[in-house]
């Protein structure tokens, strides 16, 4: 069995509606996931501005100064850093992008399934992806996926195909009866999917951080979490601003996919 590991710090905080605002507690949030020793710091969906503000107003570019002031401190602290922007889309729109940066790498993965549930239209505001991502470090294949992408186990079956054995969740999700719940039992149930290490980054709820937020629904509802191959919840957060770092074992992928095949046993034919 493999002997890698991986070194993840989550940062789990509330984001305003002012990106300048945003980028010191995003900068902030990288320093302390650096002083862990991690390798990789993961901060929420929408740390460029929160949901309820415009997006296309504050978009920018991954090449612009907002993203370019993360990637510098990633690469000077020698971590690998995903943070939750927008990016301006060609018919007006933006592109929901969770962007990934630090040495050896600076690109983006645009979200594919946007929320139009619960009476909320993302895709008024934000125009779709198409593309799954993953990127290696230190021999780890690593997957991302975005909020209400959880809800869709093809996405995570697709990622274990091309490698992954880490998948990261990045979100800013809708609070409401009965979604933490859903948020805790999904990150579960896509771990079993795939048979990969899940860790969940969700915005803490503003409420508790003394962030005011826009008129209409409410986004971030915390709890952070890890969950195992197996579908175990090794560590989660509760509401509030806070922090979950982990190391991840690849020998517990090899071992849950040993011990039950599901990537293997498909039939995907008999399903269609």
């Amino acid at each position: 069995m493999s002997s890698a590991s991986l070194s993840i710090s989550v940062q789990q905080f509330a984001t305003t509606v002012d990106p300048a605002r945003n980028l010191e507690l995003v900068l902030d949030a990288v320093r302390r996931g650096a002083e862990t020793g991690a390798r990789i710091v993961v901060l929420p969906e929408a740390s460029l501005v929160r949901f309820g503000a415009a997006p296309a107003a504050h978009a920018e570019s991954i090449d612009g100064p907002w993203a370019s002031a993360v990637q510098q401190l990633a690469r000077d602290l020698g971590v690998i850093v995903l943070v939750g922007t927008f990016q301006p889309a060609a018919d007006g729109r933006v592109r929901n992008t969770i962007l990934v940066t630090g040495e050896n790498i600076h690109a983006g993965y645009d979200k594919i399934h946007l929320y139009d549930a619960y009476g909320f239209s993302e895709s008024a505001d934000v125009e779709p992806g198409n593309e799954p991502f993953t990127f290696e470090v230190d021999g780890v294949t690593v997957g991302v996926a975005t909020c209400y992408d959880v809800r869709f186990p093809e996405l995570f079956r697709e990622l274990a195909d091309r490698g992954a054995q880490v998948i990261i969740v990045t979100a800013h999700w809708g609070a409401g009866e009965g979604k933490i719940d859903a948020w805790r039992l999904l990150n579960q149930a896509r771990a079993i999917d795939s048979t990969t290490w899940v860790v969940a980054c969700d915005q803490a709820d503003a409420s508790t951080a003394g962030i005011e937020e826009p008129s209409g629904p409410r986004f971030g509802v915390g709890h952070s979490l890890v969950v195992s191959p197996m579908g175990v919840v090794l560590q989660e957060l509760d509401e509030k601003v806070g922090q979950l770092d982990v190391t991840v074992d690849v020998a517990a992928v090899e071992k849950a996919r040993q011990v039950i095949p599901v990537l293997a046993n498909r039939r995907l034919r008999v399903a269609v």
